[in-house]
Order: structure tokens, then C-alpha cells, then sequence
């Protein structure tokens, strides 16, 4: 069994969300770090020592005594939030040798509707801390961007091939987590005497896998090449938790097709 510091991560969210702890935007330009400098000041409240990956690095979030990293996913609701844009990494549960954590956090679209925030405050909806294997257990692929020469009515234009992933957000994978906060870890992780499991999850390896794709500059298609799973059908089990003190609500995996 595994311990992690996630779980004291996560307790220092829920109390700064109980003590109406608001994000607080530095201005109209600041979109994107905003919910990160609140996650931020969660860490730096648990004591832990970390190291900040910078804007365009991944993770987030580097623990210095523990190979842990956490990247944070502030989420406009509503709008956005059954999938997101991962521009540097495919997300999974481990990272040039850490443990990788995904914290995503909902706030209003438009905070001024919200009766609790001012024109710079944006009150937490709702957080999901999830460790990466929940959206990709994959731990062998490797995440390069490429680029081929010869292009263009000249031949001395590069393209450059920089992988975007769409992926899902908890929030569009399972259900029960609407206005709470919850922690979400593989069922091989050891949780505090003060945590409560609200739910068994179990996501299941697809019967085919893409190992390419190729694109046509004539006609603008793409198409993938799949081969068969070697791990087809094998199962991954997580647990979904809270504090003792929080809602005792379940968590279950969502019907993909609705």
C-alpha cells in the first residue's frame, strides 16, 4: 500500500473552502493562473516544501521531499468542463519518476452574478483532486513534439507536429461530485483514519489502442492507426474519498454515452 502527501493537500483545500477562501484574480488578464496561485497557497499551508514548474513546464507543482507533482485545472462553470486541453503532457499517474495529482476546481463564469464575490473574487464551486492514472494509466509513452522539412512552393518551410490531448475531466467521468469536494486515488493507496471512501471506481482498458496518425496536406484529413490492446479489458480500481466531517454523498462512474 501507498501513502501520499495528496491526501494533506486535500484537506487544506476543503478547509480554505470552508473558511470562504475565494480565488483572487490579479486582473482581466489573468485567466489562467488565478486558481493556480490558490492552490499555491494551499501547499504552502500544509508545510510541504515544493517547487513551482513555471509557465510552461509540467507539472505545476513539484514536492522537494516527496516524488509527488500536482497540476492545477481551473474550470469556468458553466462552460468548459467535460474535457481540457493538455498542451505539454499526456496526463497520467506518473512523471519522470513522481506520482502525478490533477487538481481541478469549478468557479463561476461570472462571478459578479455570484452573491459572495466581488468583481477579482471567485468563490470554489467544486474540487476533484485526482491522481493522473484515472485519465490515462499509460506509463510508457513519451511526450516529443517533432517537425519535418521541405514544405511549402519553395521547400524550406518546417511543419511541426505539437500533440494537443483532449481529455476528460472527472467531472465528465463520474457522477456524485456536483457541489462537493472529493479525492480520487488508486485503491492501492493507504487514506488517513479521518478519511471515508465514498465510492469504488473502475475504469476499464480500451480494445484498441492509436500508436500513430497521419495527416494529408492535399485534403485535410486525418486518420490513426490502431492495433490490438494487449491489456484489453484489464481493470483499474480507485477509490473515491472525503474527510469524516464532509458529505457522505457516492461517487460512481458516469454512463460514457449520456
Amino acid at each position: 500500500m501507498q501513502t501520499s502527501k495528496c491526501f494533506d493537500i486535500f484537506i487544506s483545500c476543503i478547509d480554505a473552502m470552508h473558511n470562504g477562501e475565494l480565488i483572487r484574480s490579479e486582473g482581466s488578464r489573468d485567466k489562467e493562473f488565478h486558481f493556480q496561485n490558490w492552490c499555491e497557497q494551499r501547499i504552502k499551508e500544509t508545510g510541504l516544501l515544493y517547487e513551482l514548474g513555471g509557465r510552461n513546464a509540467y507539472p505545476d507543482f513539484r514536492l522537494v521531499e516527496h516524488m509527488e507533482g500536482y497540476e492545477i485545472k481551473g474550470l469556468r462553470y458553466p462552460g468548459r468542463e467535460r474535457d481540457f486541453d493538455a498542451n505539454s503532457n499526456l496526463p497520467t499517474g506518473f512523471n519522470n519518476g513522481r506520482q502525478m495529482f490533477y487538481i481541478f476546481g469549478r468557479y463561476p463564469s461570472d462571478p459578479s452574478e455570484h452573491k459572495t464575490a466581488s468583481r477579482n473574487e471567485y468563490p470554489i464551486i467544486d474540487l476533484v483532486v485526482v491522481h493522473g492514472d484515472f485519465m490515462c494509466a499509460n506509463r510508457e509513452y513519451v511526450h516529443q513534439n517533432k517537425h519535418i522539412s521541405g514544405f511549402g512552393t519553395y521547400g524550406d518551410i518546417k511543419i511541426r507536429d505539437r500533440k494537443m490531448y483532449i481529455v476528460p475531466t472527472p467531472f465528465a467521468l463520474v457522477d456524485g461530485t456536483t457541489g462537493l469536494s472529493t479525492l480520487i486515488v488508486p485503491d492501492t493507496f493507504t487514506a488517513p483514519d479521518s478519511f471515508v471512501c465514498v465510492g469504488d471506481l473502475v475504469r476499464t482498458e480500451t480494445e484498441q489502442l492509436v500508436v500513430g496518425y497521419a495527416f494529408n496536406l492535399a485534403n485535410n484529413a486525418m486518420t490513426s492507426k490502431q492495433i490490438k490492446n494487449p491489456n484489453a479489458g484489464k481493470k483499474h480500481v480507485f477509490k473515491a474519498y472525503r474527510h469524516k466531517l464532509q458529505s457522505n454523498k457516492p461517487v460512481s462512474m458516469r454512463n460514457r454515452d449520456c
